[in-house]
């Protein structure tokens, strides 16, 4: 497969990467639309359209319906182009996500075994089983454009250093993984991976201003303002977890005392039932701590699913702390929407009542008027689909 840079660098090289991106978005274009979105004519947009479909990267799909008159043909992305692959790296393992050219998921895989260390073996371990993963299903990866791949903590996308998995000052992360790979890779925050993925196909399609909290075994945020990923200065946004808002005396993973974390995440869900079981309170769980066997944080949710009384009530105080931040969110940022998610989302039944109620509490009402809260519709596929579709966005923009 020919390099993406070769076909498009040379003549009309802006125009064809516009018009790629256009088709990003939209479902179709003809030849007329395209000469309008980009103000040229059409005899110049049908020579680089019928360049774009030699080389394979458009398609003609077929007449659009008029009401009467000659029918024009429609262009847009063409599914053979390529793969691209996203995958989400957790503390317990990947989800790994394959999308075609227009940007149709065509396999997905969760909770593949793997731990990421600070080592460029284990980094070069997680090609080669991502890899054989997609050799397994049948992808053939010399078909596949880019690599995207999200990790948990302060991610420089544009640099391709990670400051969590931080190997070397001479070989970012992002070097590593095309080693690794032998393709180009896109490094990105899990939260910003994740609220793209909802921006762009799951429930946020259509708004321009969103925040995504990712409420897993910590607490981040993504950010989607005027239709972008909101990065600051150094890539770091979003770090709402490490926000000091509490005064309960609990000591961070970041070293600091409050921070927003502490009473709002999986650590805080975890701890909070671990308490109540040492004073007493009933539960599903006390046989297995009585077992000696760790309780971890999906033994909760299962039990949340199973209706025990004590997980539901932790899950409900996680909720409400939540809410407050939220609150505080909507006040500052007046977003289109809130979409919750991350790992505590399927808790939603019990998560988001005490959030909402918090928030109408809290918030500015003229503010939250227009706010729509939500929990995340694509769920565990939220990450490994966004860093699939920002992989194929960096191509674009590259």
């Amino acid at each position: 497969m020919t390099s993406f840079l070769n076909d498009i660098n040379g003549h009309y090289a802006a125009e064809k990467r516009t018009i790629l991106k256009l088709c990003v978005k939209g479902s179709g274009f003809s030849l007329a639309d395209l000469a309008k979105d980009l103000d040229t004519s059409i005899p110049k947009i049908s020579r680089i359209v019928s360049e774009l479909v030699e080389t394979g990267y458009l398609a003609d799909l077929g007449k659009q319906e008029s009401a009467s008159g000659r029918r024009p043909s429609i262009y847009g992305l063409n599914p053979e182009a390529g793969f691209f692959v996203g995958i989400d790296v957790r503390q317990d393992g990947l989800s790994i996500a394959v999308t075609d050219f227009p940007g149709r998921v065509v396999h997905f895989e969760h909770d593949v075994p793997y731990s990421l260390k600070n080592t460029e073996e284990s980094v070069l371990g997680m090609c080669s089983a991502v890899l054989e993963r997609l050799k397994k299903a049948h992808i053939d990866s010399t078909k596949v454009r880019s690599y995207g791949v999200n990790l948990t903590g302060r991610v420089n996308h544009e640099t391709g250093y990670s400051y969590s998995y931080f190997i070397s000052e001479e070989k970012p992360i992002k070097s590593l993984l095309e080693d690794g790979f032998g393709k180009p890779v896109s490094v990105e925050n899990d939260s910003h991976g994740m609220a793209y993925g909802e921006y762009m196909s799951g429930i946020a399609a259509g708004a321009s201003n969103i925040l995504f909290l990712n409420v897993g075994w910590g607490l981040g945020m993504g950010m989607v303002l005027d239709g972008k990923l909101f990065y600051g200065k150094s890539g770091f946004s979003g770090e709402v977890g490490h926000f000091p808002m509490l005064d309960n005396n609990q000591i961070c993973q970041c070293g600091k005392i409050g921070c927003l974390e502490t009473g709002a995440s999986g650590i805080a869900l975890h701890r909070l039932v671990l308490e109540r079981i040492r004073e007493g309170q009933p539960s599903l769980l006390t046989e297995n701590g009585n077992n000696g066997r760790e309780i971890s944080l999906d033994d909760i949710l299962d039990a949340v699913q199973k209706e025990d009384v004590t997980a539901i009530e932790c899950v409900e105080e996680v909720g409400a702390t939540l809410g407050r931040a939220v609150a505080g969110l909507i006040n500052i940022f007046n977003p289109d929407m809130v979409i919750i998610g991350g790992r505590l989302s399927v808790a939603e039944r019990y998560l988001m009542p005490p959030l909402k109620i918090a928030v109408n509490k809290l918030s500015l009402n003229l503010v939250n008027n227009d706010t729509i809260i939500k929990a995340s519709h694509l769920g565990k596929t939220a990450g490994a689909i966004g860093a699939s579709l920002l992989a194929k966005s960096r191509m674009l923009n590259n």
